[in-house]
């Protein structure tokens, strides 16, 4: 079957409510906290994607049993120490940059070195940013040119507890130290660029030795030994960055309405809603409920009828980083020139993704001004094309994937947009909601 799909019509008006696959950060951190606590974890609607199934395999290969029946599963967990260390483990993290750096704090106990893997998009990406403060635990890492994957590491059974000023907002990194000040002697001191917070929350809620003060823009973290995880039961909701191409979508198509059934509005992750209003797309925030420390929602979205150019506040950067394509969307059908600054995080995805914005961007007719971590967007609210696009050699970057189809489908052209099997890394279920909302 050919890995391209072919787009040639804008999308018909729409009413509909739809529910979107399981919260992948929640997904992935529910797998390593269950493989870590003690007894039998079981969690309902876990996303059956890419990512999380390569988090699965790796913790069946340190010793742990799992049973999965499509998104039901039980991790029967053997403790702290519970993990199986043998010579010569290779783990391989495929696309997924929440397991290949967090499970670096996991593995800092471990007596062998252990091989880490990934696909060729991962292995492109920064790992010195976690190594690094890793190394001040004692652990000690091998990578290839001091930076990337393939990685080799060797853990301690003596880890000391660090200070540490994490600056760059990357979740990946806090939540691989907090794992390592887990397992280490003593205190353990992190002050850390707000980002996503999903790792302290379950912490939180485990009644876990870790306590959070947030100072303006950083928070400052203390973590102690722990001795004990407790098992966890967890019905997933819904993840808003698969949420965010239906919402986008819907507020670039003409005379449609949409609800999203119980979505995570973790307050570190809603900075797609915060920006989009901003823009003057309407969005109302229904049934919200607190869910084991997270927010869960709701959302109801309607069609825009003016788009208002914005100058993006950098304080929004970190809590909409996995969106930014889209508002680049929602920025091309603006009355005016929106900014986008700072953000250079963007190019440290699967693909240089600010690069791809501007590419998609340009293809359509729309005119960019972009930098390393800039880009202006000359928006146009009578756009529509008519030409042939193809998209392809974007290291089967999921999220480009899925924004160039939601480009095609709110612009018009006809598009021809390769490596449509790159939604199984976040999103297995996204053109089948397509369709859905079609009938």
């Amino acid at each position: 079957m050919a890995d391209y799909i072919i787009l040639k019509n804008k999308f018909p008006s729409f009413d509909r409510k739809i529910f979107v696959a399981g919260d992948k950060s929640l997904s992935i951190r529910w797998v390593l906290f269950a493989s870590i606590g003690n007894g039998v974890s079981e969690a309902k609607n876990l996303l059956m994607s890419e990512d999380v199934k390569a988090t699965i395999r790796a913790v069946k290969k340190l010793g742990i049993k799992i049973y999965l029946d499509k998104g039901n599963c039980k991790v029967y967990g053997k403790g702290i120490d519970g993990y199986k260390y043998r010579k010569n483990i290779t783990l391989n993290a495929s696309n997924s940059g929440t397991l290949g750096r967090l499970i670096l704090g996991l593995l800092s106990n471990t007596p062998y070195p252990i091989k880490i893997i990934g696909d060729k998009s991962l292995s492109k990406r920064d790992f010195k940013r976690v190594t690094d403060p890793l190394e001040k635990f004692g652990v000690k890492f091998k990578l290839k040119n001091y930076k990337y994957l393939p990685l080799s590491i060797k853990g301690s059974s003596n880890l000391k507890p660090i200070k540490y000023f994490e600056k760059k907002g990357s979740a990946q990194c806090k939540s691989a130290l907090i794992f390592a000040g887990m397992r280490s002697r003593g205190t353990t001191y992190i002050k850390a660029k707000k980002s996503r917070n999903h790792t302290e929350l379950l912490c939180k809620y485990l009644k876990l030795p870790i306590k959070v003060n947030s100072k303006g823009k950083y928070d400052l973290i203390k973590i102690k030994k722990v001795n004990k995880i407790d098992s966890l039961k967890y019905n997933i909701p819904s993840d808003i960055s698969s949420g965010a191409f239906f919402m986008v979508l819907t507020a670039l198509s003409n005379n449609s309405n949409l609800i999203i059934k119980n979505v995570n509005i973790n307050p570190s992750r809603t900075g797609i809603i915060t920006i989009l209003k901003k823009m003057g797309v309407k969005i109302i925030l229904q049934n919200v409920r607190n869910y084991k420390g997270e927010k869960s929602a709701d959302i109801k979205i309607q069609s825009a009828n003016k788009i208002i150019p914005i100058n993006c506040p950098t304080s929004l950067n970190t809590s909409a980083i996995d969106e930014f394509l889209l508002i680049f969307l929602v920025a091309a059908r603006a009355n005016g020139v929106s900014y986008f600054k700072n953000l250079e995080e963007l190019n440290q995805k699967e693909s240089p993704r600010l690069l791809w914005g501007a590419k998609i961007l340009n293809q359509i007719g729309i005119k960019t001004i972009v930098t390393k971590k800039s880009i202006k967007i000359y928006g146009n609210p009578d756009l529509i094309v008519k030409k042939k696009i193809t998209i392809k050699n974007f290291l089967k970057d999921h999220r480009v994937f899925m924004t160039c189809v939601i480009a095609a489908l709110s612009f018009g052209g006809k598009w021809k947009i390769y490596d449509k099997n790159s939604i199984n890394t976040s999103f297995p279920n996204f053109l089948n909601i397509i369709n859905s909302l079609k009938n």
